[in-house]
């Protein structure tokens, strides 16, 4: 994939993460009530879904930011992993999370030069 492709792909791939994330952690910082349910059902406390969705929206915005896009990657993959850890500890399909972590790294290899030279794939 030459480089442009691979920036656009990567930008594009970004973009419907940051989206999702900007609905999903709006959703709890307003207190949307489906998003108050599922994370109280999900064994956290009714006063931590508003702290939840800013440490989310404040993950997204490093990440949308190109100079602090590698750590806002690090940290939506701690927020995804802990998702996951809920998932699992419920007994609920644990996927969705995982592969948001997933295409968070294929997007950034995808978009940033200095991160595919730190870990070149092989022909």
């Amino acid at each position: 994939m030459n480089s442009k492709a691979a920036l656009w792909t990567g930008r594009i791939i970004s973009g419907f993460i940051v989206l999702f994330m900007l609905f999903d952690g709006g959703a709890k910082v307003v207190r949307f009530a489906p998003y108050v349910e599922g994370t109280v059902k999900a064994g956290f406390a009714d006063s931590l879904v508003v702290p939840l969705g800013i440490v989310g929206l404040v993950c997204t915005i490093l990440y949308a930011i190109p100079q602090t896009s590698i750590l806002g990657a690090i940290l939506l993959t701690a927020y995804y992993g802990g998702a996951t850890a809920t998932h699992v500890r419920l007994g609920q399909p644990f996927y969705f999370p995982i592969v948001f972590g997933v295409l968070v790294w294929i997007a950034m290899f995808l978009r940033e030069p200095r991160l595919r030279a730190l870990v070149p794939l092989r022909r």
